[in-house]
């Protein structure tokens, strides 16, 4: 991962679009998800289903991101970087991007423990963390199509998208990305040390509430949309799903 964010690194360099370390880190992710369970020691049938919906997870997200990283101009929140780190950007983000290889790693260890769980046959956590991934990633496709229909429209040009999901919740997207790590949690249910695999949903929490989330996405909303945006603040829930306020 470490070799292969270098290499990013200097693709992003020549096309000016630092947000496809997102790309990468989605890939990586799910790749790693893929070799751990292949390689894990766990009961066969629920090392398929954790590395297939790894799979699936991860192709679904990094084809999403890669599409929106090519066709729209460079993620707000990286252009805030650059402009804080000034003439000395690329060398901060050739650091930025290793570290996220690092956090790609630690991301795919509760798949990895997940796979370890020799319990048999598969159980009622199982098929709970089946519903969960089923449930997370619908719910994160539509958040993102109802955002990029939205986002079509010229119309729309400088307002607050409130269709669909983000009617009840200013970051729909991330709450079913953080509900998907859930999934790993319950099919480590039984494996040693299986309660690390809460690290995937705190890490991810603490990620979106502190670090590259909902603050940069909410500081970028606010320059462009103003008081729109402070109103939708007012009105709607930031993280979990909840009918707005009047």
């Amino acid at each position: 991962m470490i070799v292969l964010m270098a290499q990013l690194w200097l693709v992003q360099r020549y096309l000016g679009k630092a947000g496809l370390v997102d790309v990468l880190w989605a890939a990586g992710v799910g790749i790693l998800g893929v070799l751990f369970a292949l390689a894990a020691n766990g009961y066969p049938p629920r090392r398929i289903l954790i590395g297939a919906l790894a799979g699936a997870w991860s192709f679904r997200l990094s084809s999403y991101l890669l599409r929106r990283v090519l066709r729209m101009a460079e993620d707000g929140r990286y252009e805030e970087l650059k402009r804080k780190w000034g003439p000395r950007a690329q060398t901060w983000l050739f650091a930025f991007f290793q570290v996220q290889a690092l956090w790609a790693v630690l991301f795919a260890a509760p798949m990895l423990i997940a796979a370890t769980n020799q319990a048999e046959p598969l159980g009622w956590p199982d098929a709970l963390a089946v519903l969960i991934w089923i449930a997370a990633v619908f719910g994160e496709q539509q958040a993102d199509r109802q955002l990029a229909a939205f986002r079509n429209e010229p119309a729309n040009a400088g307002k607050v998208c409130r269709q669909g999901l983000w009617r009840y919740s200013r970051h729909p997207n991330y709450f079913f990305e953080w509900l998907h790590w859930w999934t790993y949690v319950l099919f480590g249910w039984n494996a040693p040390y299986g309660w690390l695999t809460l690290m995937g949903p705190a890490l991810m929490l603490l990620f979106l509430f502190k670090v590259t989330g909902i603050p940069p996405t909410e500081a970028n909303a606010l320059r462009s949309r103003g008081d729109a945006y402070r109103e939708y603040q007012r009105t709607t829930s930031a993280f979990f799903p909840w009918p707005p306020k009047a």
